[in-house]
């Protein structure tokens, strides 16, 4: 399974392959190569980040809007908000990889809001880890506690 919710090479190019790559897809099609819910291109749409073609009650994506959903994923997978991911897809119709619209004070400002990120998540774990501790000495658990990663 790919993680964070992207989509795996083979499905995407499974998809593209199927279409030759110009064929436009359902909703049902696109929510299964991405692993993603209907609920979730629906809302990707409400945002004005995917802009399928409506026919009738049916939504056709097309090869734009797959690979608009590439760098969706590839922006949050960075750590990005869907407004700033919709900042930077402005447009978005070419083959260029989401990393290469990036401005360098965008990758540092990300960066170090990671960082951050990371380090309220590492002061958390070890609160929680030295709960744990003082708690297991007064009311004995079974369950050992998990693996550092």
């Amino acid at each position: 399974m790919a993680p964070l919710g992207m989509a795996t090479a083979e499905a995407d190019e499974d998809g593209l392959a199927r279409s030759g790559g110009k064929r436009e897809m359902t909703i049902g099609e696109m929510a299964s190569i991405f692993s993603v819910s209907l609920r979730t291109l629906r809302f990707y749409e409400d945002r004005k980040l995917l802009r399928p073609r409506r026919e009738g009650n049916t939504r056709l994506y097309s090869p734009t809007d797959r690979l608009r959903m590439q760098m969706i994923q590839k922006g949050k997978q960075l750590g990005f908000t869907l407004t700033e991911i919709h900042d930077l897809l402005g447009n978005y119709e070419s083959s260029d990889d989401f990393e290469n619209k990036l401005k360098p004070q965008q990758i540092v400002a990300q960066i170090d809001h990671l960082e951050r990120q990371r380090n309220d998540i590492d002061g958390a774990i070890a609160r929680l880890r030295a709960t744990h501790e003082r708690l297991a000495a007064v009311f004995p658990v079974n369950e050992p506690l998990a693996a550092s990663a």
